[in-house]
């Protein structure tokens, strides 16, 4: 999956999971992206790297959305932690359309990073929206008409 941040490009956000990433201990990168998956801003990750994690953790909060609507009544997600032997994975939502994912050592505070991910996104949120993208083909005509050609 390709990421949206062209090489060497510095995300207007960067600072923002930068800040994230110094302010918890034991905290080691940090990925904002879009909800299907794009990454839109990074800190402390190669851009591949980035790239997995961001498919990766759409895929988890996808599943949290799942089972919120079975299970949950309906209910948004507000955050999906995997604990690993060495590492701490948490993925929240950021915004319309957008996640925050964030990884950690073991050895960090799940709660104090859970919080400060909370107030990052809540002190932000209007700025981390994804908007949707259009559909490849879409025009005014429909769903898959060609620009400038009459739907028949």
């Amino acid at each position: 999956m390709a990421s949206e941040l062209p090489t060497g490009h510095v995300s207007d956000l960067d600072w923002l999971l930068s800040g994230l990433v110094q302010r918890v201990p034991y905290t080691r990168s940090a990925v904002l992206l879009s909800a299907d998956g794009l990454v839109r801003s990074l800190h402390g990750l190669a851009p591949d790297s980035a790239d997995h994690l961001a498919a990766l953790a759409s895929g988890l909060h996808s599943l949290g959305r799942s089972a919120g609507v079975r299970f949950g009544g309906g209910g948004e997600v507000r955050q999906v932690v995997v604990e690993l032997d060495s590492t701490l994975l948490f993925v929240s939502s950021a915004g319309s359309g957008t996640c925050l994912a964030v990884l950690a050592d073991s050895e960090a505070d799940a709660a104090v990073l859970g919080y400060e991910m909370a107030m990052l996104v809540k002190s932000v949120r209007p700025y981390l929206a994804t908007p949707l993208r259009q559909g490849v083909g879409s025009a005014p005509g429909g769903p898959g008409a060609a620009p400038g050609l009459p739907r028949r």
